[in-house]
Protein backbone atom coordinates (compact mmCIF):
# COMPACT_ATOMS: atom_id res chain seq x y z
CA UNK A 1 0.00 0.00 0.00
CA UNK A 2 2.89 2.64 0.58
CA UNK A 3 4.49 1.87 -2.53
CA UNK A 4 1.10 2.64 -4.36
CA UNK A 5 0.58 5.90 -2.69
CA UNK A 6 4.73 6.83 -2.92
CA UNK A 7 4.01 5.34 -7.09
CA UNK A 8 1.00 7.89 -6.62
CA UNK A 9 2.41 10.96 -5.38
CA UNK A 10 5.46 10.86 -7.69
CA UNK A 11 3.52 10.60 -10.91
CA UNK A 12 1.05 13.19 -9.36
CA UNK A 13 4.21 15.35 -9.03
CA UNK A 14 5.82 15.22 -12.26
CA UNK A 15 2.69 15.43 -13.93
CA UNK A 16 1.81 18.85 -12.01
CA UNK A 17 4.60 20.42 -12.76
CA UNK A 18 4.20 23.36 -15.73
CA UNK A 19 6.88 25.55 -17.76
CA UNK A 20 7.71 28.25 -16.00
CA UNK A 21 7.67 30.10 -19.70
CA UNK A 22 4.01 29.93 -19.45
CA UNK A 23 3.27 32.65 -17.50
CA UNK A 24 3.46 36.40 -18.48
CA UNK A 25 6.93 37.88 -16.76
CA UNK A 26 6.87 39.49 -13.66
CA UNK A 27 8.65 42.99 -14.49
CA UNK A 28 8.65 46.14 -11.49
CA UNK A 29 5.54 48.38 -13.03
CA UNK A 30 5.06 51.81 -11.16
CA UNK A 31 3.01 54.28 -13.57
CA UNK A 32 1.43 57.37 -12.39
CA UNK A 33 -0.27 60.23 -14.24
CA UNK A 34 -2.57 62.99 -13.54
CA UNK A 35 -6.31 61.67 -14.02
CA UNK A 36 -6.67 65.33 -15.98
CA UNK A 37 -4.50 64.38 -18.84
CA UNK A 38 -5.72 64.56 -22.18
CA UNK A 39 -4.03 61.24 -22.73
CA UNK A 40 -6.31 59.58 -20.34
CA UNK A 41 -9.70 61.52 -20.93
CA UNK A 42 -11.15 57.81 -22.04
CA UNK A 43 -10.89 56.92 -18.38
CA UNK A 44 -13.82 59.21 -17.47
CA UNK A 45 -16.32 57.58 -18.99
CA UNK A 46 -17.17 53.58 -18.09
CA UNK A 47 -15.67 51.02 -20.76
CA UNK A 48 -12.88 53.91 -21.15
CA UNK A 49 -9.66 52.43 -22.14
CA UNK A 50 -6.26 53.77 -22.41
CA UNK A 51 -2.74 52.05 -23.57
CA UNK A 52 0.03 53.08 -22.18
CA UNK A 53 3.56 51.92 -23.88
CA UNK A 54 6.84 51.63 -22.06
CA UNK A 55 5.84 49.73 -19.03
CA UNK A 56 5.53 45.76 -18.02
CA UNK A 57 6.25 43.30 -20.61
CA UNK A 58 4.21 45.04 -23.86
CA UNK A 59 2.42 47.90 -22.28
CA UNK A 60 -0.32 48.33 -19.93
CA UNK A 61 -4.04 48.70 -20.73
CA UNK A 62 -5.99 50.76 -17.79
CA UNK A 63 -9.66 50.22 -18.37
CA UNK A 64 -12.66 51.80 -16.17
CA UNK A 65 -15.19 49.02 -15.18
CA UNK A 66 -18.85 49.19 -15.59
CA UNK A 67 -19.04 50.17 -12.16
CA UNK A 68 -16.49 52.52 -12.15
CA UNK A 69 -13.74 51.14 -10.22
CA UNK A 70 -10.33 50.80 -12.65
CA UNK A 71 -8.80 48.20 -13.99
CA UNK A 72 -4.98 47.53 -15.08
CA UNK A 73 -3.24 44.45 -17.63
CA UNK A 74 0.00 43.94 -19.18
CA UNK A 75 -0.63 43.95 -22.84
CA UNK A 76 1.36 41.09 -23.56
CA UNK A 77 -0.71 37.94 -24.07
CA UNK A 78 -0.48 34.96 -21.27
CA UNK A 79 -0.73 32.55 -25.09
CA UNK A 80 2.73 31.94 -25.67
CA UNK A 81 4.09 35.39 -24.07
CA UNK A 82 7.64 34.44 -25.30
CA UNK A 83 6.15 35.98 -28.38
CA UNK A 84 5.51 39.20 -26.43
CA UNK A 85 2.17 40.01 -28.90
CA UNK A 86 0.77 43.44 -27.40
CA UNK A 87 -2.82 42.68 -26.97
CA UNK A 88 -5.18 45.83 -28.89
CA UNK A 89 -8.45 47.16 -27.14
CA UNK A 90 -11.40 45.88 -29.77
CA UNK A 91 -13.70 48.18 -30.37
CA UNK A 92 -16.56 47.11 -28.52
CA UNK A 93 -14.75 48.36 -25.49
CA UNK A 94 -14.90 45.54 -23.52
CA UNK A 95 -12.31 43.08 -24.84
CA UNK A 96 -9.16 42.75 -26.05
CA UNK A 97 -7.41 40.82 -28.92
CA UNK A 98 -3.80 39.07 -29.68
CA UNK A 99 -2.91 39.45 -32.95
CA UNK A 100 -0.94 36.87 -32.44
CA UNK A 101 -3.26 34.42 -31.97
CA UNK A 102 -6.42 35.48 -32.06
CA UNK A 103 -7.05 35.23 -28.20
CA UNK A 104 -9.57 37.41 -26.57
CA UNK A 105 -9.47 38.61 -23.19
CA UNK A 106 -12.44 39.98 -20.93
CA UNK A 107 -11.44 44.30 -19.65
CA UNK A 108 -13.64 43.56 -16.91
CA UNK A 109 -11.79 40.84 -15.09
CA UNK A 110 -8.65 40.13 -17.70
CA UNK A 111 -9.85 36.30 -18.22
CA UNK A 112 -10.07 34.73 -22.08
CA UNK A 113 -13.67 34.74 -23.73
CA UNK A 114 -11.93 33.05 -26.90
CA UNK A 115 -9.26 30.57 -27.40
CA UNK A 116 -6.66 29.21 -27.46
CA UNK A 117 -5.79 30.86 -24.44
CA UNK A 118 -5.99 29.87 -21.31
CA UNK A 119 -4.85 32.45 -18.66
CA UNK A 120 -5.81 35.29 -17.81
CA UNK A 121 -3.64 38.73 -18.50
CA UNK A 122 -1.50 39.62 -15.90
CA UNK A 123 -3.50 42.25 -13.33
CA UNK A 124 -1.89 45.28 -11.81
CA UNK A 125 -2.50 47.42 -8.63
CA UNK A 126 -4.74 50.68 -9.42
CA UNK A 127 -4.70 53.34 -6.88
CA UNK A 128 -6.64 56.34 -7.68
CA UNK A 129 -6.67 59.51 -5.56
CA UNK A 130 -8.96 62.61 -6.29
CA UNK A 131 -6.00 63.89 -9.14
CA UNK A 132 -3.57 60.98 -9.86
CA UNK A 133 -3.70 57.32 -10.89
CA UNK A 134 -1.28 55.03 -10.13
CA UNK A 135 -0.58 51.26 -11.25
CA UNK A 136 1.97 49.31 -9.56
CA UNK A 137 2.37 45.58 -9.23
Amino acid sequence: MRQLTLILLVAISCFSCGKATDNVPSIPVNYQAALGTPALSPLNVAGGTVVINGYGVAGLIIYRKINGTYAAYDRCSSYQPEKKCACTPDGTGFTVTDPCSGSKFSLEDGTPVKAPATKALRSYRVSVTQFEIQVTN
